[in-house]
């Protein structure tokens, strides 16, 4: 038997969001990836204003990103 690995973190909640704004998780990554030298908070503001995400799906996004981002 192959043992299934539930998503933890902030990829668990990648299937809600493009569920619910109807745009692949490539596309909200795309657009964080572009705010350049703009902090954690910031971006999830602007996330919620322009684009309309909750909270915590904004959250998410951005803290994947930072977390993915080259050291």
């Amino acid at each position: 038997m192959s043992e299934v690995k539930k998503v933890m973190g902030p990829a668990s909640y990648f299937p809600s969001i493009e569920k619910k704004y109807g745009q692949p998780i490539t596309h909200w990554i795309a657009l964080v990836q572009k705010q350049k030298g703009m902090k954690h908070m910031e971006i999830v503001q602007w996330l919620k204003t322009e684009h309309g995400l909750g909270h915590g799906h904004a959250n998410a996004v951005v803290a994947y990103c930072l977390a993915a981002k080259p050291a």
